[in-house]
């Protein structure tokens, strides 16, 4: 059993867990503190794909697989062409992230990585973490695991899961355009959903290709390779290719209030934090700047995750949630506004919590407003009930 009292404790080395150990690593601050990370799997395997769009050169672009500067969109038979300067649509595979962050966390020796299954934490001075093989302790804790109140779901908050397959794909002719991508298509579609398909060209005979759903409920397994082969056989127009990858996952879209979970020293990061997009699922850059955000926080003496919700964005995703979860088939209409309708970097600046009021405007009178007044009575309703 571990005796052993760390002065910060990492529970979890997906995004959210390394983000903040590399930006540790980096920081003086920390160069004398005890820094443990506990995480169940190896982190050998390429389980993901992260995909982010930023200006310019990134933390990451030494380790990014592929980039764009140009997409596409397309909805029912039209095409929309995205120019996206002065950004840069950014695709990350997981291994490559897990393999830089293993790297520089150990040539830095105030961590400690332990392959752990953590049970329980109880909160305390200092902390108590018990896993299956040990225990541990820390003085503050940073805890990306859900909590089990959002997984009974006995509330009337709203959940929609972010659910994908995807495969990359080889032919032997060339096929893809290497210098955009596919944002979104939505030309074949889960009937009455909110559902798309998004292709990443690696280059001109290789690509992700991944079908993702916004829904409530999962498909059966063979639904999803069946909307893969068809996208590729009528949409693409690709009869023969070698599946060289699968990848699945499941992201939860909601407007739980992880945040809420973290209580004094224990603090709920990553999707247990609520550091997931509500309205899009997008996190990965979220992590980066929450995990600067806590470290400056600390190094102020601090509560660690002030000020990392913005209410007012907090709110725009709410609804936007809440009109997916009732009227699901509208998705399609209502990102083709998004796209379509608006500059492509206004929307990633609305998407980065980055808008001034007269922005959010300008994209607010842009949508219909029948379905977000009836999603703001419901909102205002539920707050009124539980107060």
């Amino acid at each position: 059993m571990s005796t052993s009292n760390f002065d910060f404790a990492i529970i979890g080395a997906g995004a959210a867990g390394l983000h903040l150990a590399l930006a540790m690593c980096e920081d003086p601050y920390f160069c004398h503190k005890r820094i443990l990370i506990l995480e169940k799997l190896a982190k050998d395997q390429n389980d993901r794909t992260w995909c982010f769009w930023e200006k310019g050169n990134g933390l990451w672009d030494e380790i990014i697989q592929q980039s764009w500067s140009k997409g596409e969109f397309f909805h029912k038979e039209k095409r929309a062409p995205l120019s996206l300067s002065p950004y840069r649509y950014k695709m990350l595979r997981s291994i490559d992230f897990y393999e830089y962050a293993k790297r520089k966390i150990s040539a830095s020796s105030q961590f400690q990585w332990v392959e752990e299954d953590v049970q329980e934490v109880v909160n305390g001075a200092p902390i108590q973490i018990n896993g299956l093989r040990s225990f541990y302790t820390a003085e503050m804790v940073f805890d990306s695991r859900i909590p089990t109140d959002f997984i009974k779901a006995e509330d009337s908050y709203t959940r929609i899961l972010q659910h994908f397959k995807g495969w990359v794909i080889k032919t032997d002719y060339d096929v893809f355009n290497s210098d955009r991508f596919t944002m979104m298509d939505f030309r074949l579609i889960w009937p009455e959903s909110t559902s798309f398909t998004y292709v990443l060209p690696l280059n001109k005979r290789e690509a992700l290709i991944e079908f993702t759903l916004f829904t409530s409920s999962l498909l059966q397994k063979n639904d999803y390779e069946v909307m893969l082969q068809s996208y590729i056989n009528d949409i693409l127009k690709i009869q023969e290719y070698e599946i060289v990858e699968h990848e699945q996952g499941l992201i939860p879209m909601s407007d739980f209030p992880f945040e809420n979970y973290s209580v004094g020293n224990h603090i709920r990061i990553g999707t247990g934090g609520g550091w997931v997009k509500p309205s899009t699922g997008y996190s990965f850059k979220n992590c980066e700047r929450n995990s600067r955000k806590l470290i400056a926080n600390i190094k102020l003496n601090k509560q660690p995750n002030d000020g990392l919700i913005k209410m007012k964005f907090r709110i725009y995703d709410i609804l936007f949630l809440d009109v997916l979860y009732r009227q699901n088939y509208r998705g399609p209409e209502l990102f083709n506004i998004m796209y379509t309708k608006i500059p492509v970097q206004t929307i990633f600046a609305f998407l980065d919590d980055q808008t001034n009021f007269k922005q959010d405007l300008s994209i607010m009178f842009r949508f219909p407003w029948t379905p977000f007044l009836f999603s703001v009575v419901k909102k205002i309703s539920h707050i009124w009930n539980k107060s």
